[in-house]
């Protein structure tokens, strides 16, 4: 029987729990949808809107350093991602920042028509992909692979391999460096979303040769809902990166407001509209959690976390209609463990009743993530009890679970 005390007592990260706000009575196991809030987040905002805002007023741009704010949290971003400074910024969303990037790679690949990406990858990826291919109307293809055949699927016909790092449904993990490698040699572009890496699991964009790549901050990085997102840009082509979307605040001077656009010499000619201020001060004040952590002592403790899991669910829950959906190797998967069941969204209802948030996806499946800044090993017995009881007096049967809310 695995003493989580014991494993709690020795824990590199425990101290970190301390800097979250979480709610009493709950085993918080969504941080792969929305971190928890850190406690420093609140009073930077305040400071901000009655300080910068209420007081400065316009001239915040300048005395409180607001418009330098997206390229300086990118700097604090590229250190969690493995990226060289000056190749992040912060700005957008994590939709609108893959038309940015993935039409640069089309245009970067004039003479192919393919886009490669995978089932397994985010809808919402796939979505804002048929979207450009429609509004550029030059015969492009989104091709469609399981992930597991990916590799297989690079030839001389892709412009870009386009690909989510780990699987929003099953947490399994593609091999970034390998799949990068392939595809240069066939002379693709390769474009990557860490939404479900950013914070989970250490990246290392320029040790992988990466081109382009794209993430948001409110999951792992805690940056609140709808935090801005990040992209980032291969060194060597920031020069020749054209973006489809030129925005205002992506001009070499915006404030020259000269008629005829001329891209920034940096990643700020991949932003578009005035930044954010309040998202990026909440994000800024969040990112200061991760000072002094070591990226290895996470994912050591997110594997931990994810194996144990696995071993105190399939012990207690064999007899229910439970199938591990995740890999059962802990490097093989992200920061996640999902588990196929035909009454998911009925259980998971309820055990956030019970405290215990995870969250479903269609058509069956309960994911269930572990941030180790916050969690507890603790926490992963005790929620996997839970489960356990729930199956067992068929509590989630009771009518007011099964009806389901607009969010899953």
């Amino acid at each position: 029987m695995t003493d989580a005390a014991a494993l709690d007592r020795a824990d590199p990260l425990a101290a970190k729990r301390d800097e979250f706000f979480i709610p009493e009575g709950v085993i918080y196991l969504d941080g792969n949808s929305l971190g928890c809030l850190p406690k420093a987040v609140g009073a930077r905002l305040a400071d901000v809107v009655s300080r910068e805002w209420g007081e400065s007023l316009i001239r915040g741009w300048n005395d409180a350093g607001w418009i330098d704010m997206p390229a300086q949290l990118g700097d604090r971003l590229a250190k969690l991602i493995g990226a060289a400074p000056g190749t992040v910024i912060a700005a957008d969303s994590t939709s609108i920042n893959l038309v940015k990037v993935l039409s640069a790679g089309l245009q970067m690949r004039e003479g192919r028509k393919v886009i490669l990406s995978d089932t397994g990858n985010f809808p919402a990826d796939l979505y804002m992909a048929q979207g450009l291919i429609r509004a550029l109307g030059k015969g492009h293809e989104l091709k469609l692979v399981a992930p597991e055949d990916v590799d297989a699927a690079i030839d001389d016909t892709v412009a870009v391999m386009m690909l989510t790092e780990v699987d929003y449904r099953s947490g399994r993990r593609h091999d970034m460096a390998a799949l990068t490698a392939k595809a240069h040699k066939a002379g693709a572009i390769a474009q990557w979303d860490l939404a479900h890496s950013a914070g989970a699991l250490p990246v290392d964009l320029a040790g992988a040769n990466a081109d382009f790549a794209i993430g948001c901050t409110y999951k792992y990085l805690n940056g609140g809902p709808g935090a801005p997102a990040f992209l980032y840009v291969r060194p060597d082509h920031l020069p020749h990166v054209e973006p489809f979307l030129s925005g205002w605040m992506g001009h070499e001077a915006p404030f020259a407001f000269d008629l005829e656009y001329r891209p920034a010499p940096g990643t700020e000619r991949m932003t578009v509209g005035t930044p954010p201020i309040l998202g990026l001060s909440a994000l800024d004040a969040a990112l200061d959690v991760w000072d002094g952590v070591s990226m290895e002592d996470v994912r050591a403790k997110s594997m931990a976390l994810g194996d144990l899991f696995i071993e105190e669910v399939e012990a207690r829950c064999s007899a229910y209609d439970l199938t591990l959906a995740s890999p059962r190797d802990a490097i093989s998967r992200g920061s996640q463990v999902s588990f196929q069941c035909e009454n998911g969204y009925a259980v998971m209802q309820a055990l956030i009743h019970k405290g215990i948030i995870g969250d479903f996806r269609a058509p069956d499946t309960m994911r269930f993530g572990f941030t180790p800044l916050y969690l507890r090993y603790q926490d992963i017995v005790d929620a996997a009890a839970a489960l356990e009881a729930i199956l067992k007096t068929e509590l989630w049967r009771e009518p007011r679970f099964q009806t389901r809310s607009k969010v899953t």
